[in-house]
């Protein structure tokens, strides 16, 4: 399950050229969906890609996130960030919105914050049903953005970031229990450990191996002491740091055996697992399955 790159992106999936920021705040490009409806562009790939996206979607369809399937009606508002493989089913006929797309470096020192934020982060479920004034509103956000890509101001992609943390911002609004409390020591090592824990992401293939399983290597690359990383992850999750790491795994591995052909031994090595007897006790502890059953469901 390969990372697909924002120029494979533009290669194979749109017709429009990408479009790069000279200013060197990395690339965007918007599109319009009814466009590639028209076009007969297929469904993306379910991998990960190493650039975030934002869609303004209106029409029925089921969008396909790690482990969970989430169907939307009507219009919707979805983040995708290069942590989490996606896809979606075909787009039907009468399907519209927009989507713009952008690497790390378009946001700059924004994307600090953002990422402060559970918007983009691994687990989350990014997506918000809107009503009639809220579509119009993000609808004209993608409008202007549509406007300036193919503009000549000389400070295009400095209003066009702007209208992406807008949207950004917006879904914060719609979900405001996902904005952060002030920052403090104990923040701050959740959220170095979970960037440690999803940096082993994505797997791409079987012979890769997931590693820092142990709550102990990951506290002493932290330069904590593991007591002090176990309370830590009580306090802000509410789970002990092996459930934390040991759900992350389930969700890893039910999207690979969905998603993969990879045989279940495979899997398990790829996951850190010495046999395969070993990853389906585990498996099995963690969603009542066994592998093989749970890839016929």
């Amino acid at each position: 399950m390969a990372a697909e790159s924002l120029g494979s992106f533009y290669r194979h999936k749109v017709s429009s050229p990408h479009t790069v920021d000279p200013g060197g705040f990395g690339e965007f490009n918007v599109f319009n969906i009814e466009e590639r409806v028209r076009t007969g562009q297929s469904s993306p790939a379910f991998v990960r890609r190493d650039f975030y996206k934002i869609m303004l979607f209106q029409g029925d369809n089921i969008f396909h996130y790690a482990d969970k399937s989430i169907p939307v009606s009507g219009s919707t508002l979805l983040y995708f960030n290069p942590s989490v493989p996606y896809t979606y089913e075909p787009l039907h006929a009468g399907s519209k919105g927009y989507f713009c797309v952008f690497r790390d470096g378009f946001l700059g020192e924004n994307l600090k914050t953002v990422k402060a934020h559970a918007l983009f982060a691994a687990g989350a479920k990014p997506v918000f049903p809107l009503n009639k004034e809220q579509t119009h509103q993000i609808a004209i956000i993608f409008q202007k953005m549509e406007a300036e890509v193919q503009s000549t101001f000389a400070y295009k992609y400095e209003l066009i970031r702007s209208y992406t943390l807008e949207l950004i911002y917006l879904g914060l609004k719609l979900n405001p229990a996902d904005i952060t409390s002030p920052v403090n020591a104990g923040t701050r090592i959740m959220a170095v450990f979970n960037e440690i824990l999803e940096r082993q992401f994505p797997i791409e293939h079987p012979a890769q191996r997931f590693d820092l399983r142990s709550p102990r290597k990951i506290a002493d690359l932290l330069s904590v002491h593991v007591n002090y990383l176990n309370r830590v992850v009580k306090q802000q999750s509410g789970r002990t740091t092996s459930e934390y790491i040991a759900d992350r795994l389930s969700a890893e591995a039910q999207a690979l055996l969905r998603h993969t052909d990879w045989t279940v031994s495979e899997i398990g090595y790829a996951l850190g697992f010495e046999t395969a007897s070993q990853f389906n006790a585990f498996f099995k502890k963690q969603t009542s399955h066994s592998p093989l059953s749970f890839r016929k469901v």
